[in-house]
């Protein structure tokens, strides 16, 4: 899965599961089991994952009863269209993060894996847009850079711009009607 773990971000993403839904809780991860699904388990956290179906034809979940929240770690980006999914999770509760679109990278493609593509990698206000119209408020959000040891123009701008967008949001009681609110962040 990772040559090297991506530590830097399973801190961050640990700091904010930890503020957003403390353990000992129950937590449906979508995506496979994973080592911060192990991480999750190791810091008192029970952990149920997807077992690999494609979520953009099997969005409609079962989502065992005991669970607090669901998690999303760098998931939705793989999608052709996550709305379905975040539209039918049967939660009130969802931590997701997702990568930013970076003005200095093309979207990431694996030229080994055809699963490990990204169709999307959002700008903060078309996920917050995509996760209002989907029935989520938005509770708590925050962005993470990826710093690299690496030398050149893009590790180094990687040390200045935010990569990741860590969201935590709870269902919404309204429906959604206002374009502009979404666009504007409002």
């Amino acid at each position: 899965m990772y040559k090297k773990l991506p530590t830097y971000r399973y801190k961050k993403t640990l700091k904010m599961l930890k503020e957003v839904c403390p353990a000992p809780s129950v937590v449906f991860d979508l995506g496979v089991r994973n080592p911060f699904s192990e991480i999750m388990k190791q810091n008192n956290y029970k952990v149920y994952n997807t077992s690999g179906e494609d979520l953009d034809d099997n969005y409609e979940l079962e989502i065992p009863d005991d669970v607090d929240l669901v998690t999303g770690f760098e998931i939705l980006e793989h999608l052709v269209s996550p709305y379905p999914l975040l539209k039918n999770i049967k939660a009130n509760r969802i931590f997701l993060t997702v990568p930013i679109k970076l003005w200095f990278a093309k979207a990431y493609k694996s030229k080994t894996d055809p699963l490990d593509r990204h169709y999307h990698e959002f700008e903060p206000w078309q996920f917050d847009w995509l996760l209002e119209k989907s029935g989520w408020k938005i509770i708590k959000k925050e962005y993470w850079k990826n710093p690299s040891k690496k030398f050149g123009i893009r590790p180094l701008l990687r040390k200045f711009t935010n990569r990741y967008y860590a969201v935590y949001a709870e269902r919404s009681k309204e429906s959604y009607t206002n374009y502009y609110k979404g666009v504007l962040n409002l």
